[in-house]
């Protein structure tokens, strides 16, 4: 699990396509809405600012974290146009590796089932790729992306990190 993604994740309707600093222009307007940061905090970022992010996520974190980010652009297949983001760190664990996944779908793609999609998409790539737990938080009002985790194979452990819930596929157990 140890090495930089560069492959592409497809589904039926989605590409998930590995990030990089260019995207940062399109999904400037993608990840642009005010209205994404309810739940999450802050505001979203300038143009400017997201570029600077991507520099900073596609150069992945200094070798002695142990970690490993793994970042993708999801896009509509059938047009290619970006609708959101899915994310995972990886991490070693005493019984494999583990992963923190997170996923945003821009408001106007919200509510057609691309964030369940790319959220399911993920977990199951990691899977395949060794990882051996998943997790994933979430506010408790955010009732949207509480249905994404449960479709992606996650369920809600009663534990929280700051003001969101972890919930988990508890395979490690």
């Amino acid at each position: 699990m140890h090495r930089p993604i560069t492959e592409t994740v497809e589904t039926p309707r989605l590409r998930l396509e590995p990030l990089a600093v260019h995207h940062a222009e399109e999904m400037a307007d993608v990840l642009g809405d005010a209205r994404l940061h309810r739940y999450m905090g802050g505001a979203p970022l300038t143009l400017e600012e997201l570029r600077a992010r991507y520099e900073h996520l596609a150069a992945g974190p200094s070798p002695f974290h142990q970690e490993q980010w793994l970042n993708w652009i999801v896009r509509r297949r059938r047009d290619g146009r970006a609708v959101g983001t899915v994310q995972a760190t990886v991490t070693p664990g005493r019984d494999g590796p583990r992963a923190s996944v997170a996923w945003v779908v821009g408001m106007p793609y919200q509510g057609f089932g691309f964030a369940s999609e790319a959220a399911r998409a993920l977990v199951d790539w990691l899977t395949a790729h060794g990882v051996r737990h998943v997790a994933a938080n979430v506010h408790p009002a955010n009732l949207a992306s509480a249905a994404v985790a449960r479709r992606a194979g996650l369920r809600p452990t009663g534990e929280f990190a700051g003001d969101e819930e972890v919930w988990s596929d508890e395979r490690d157990s």
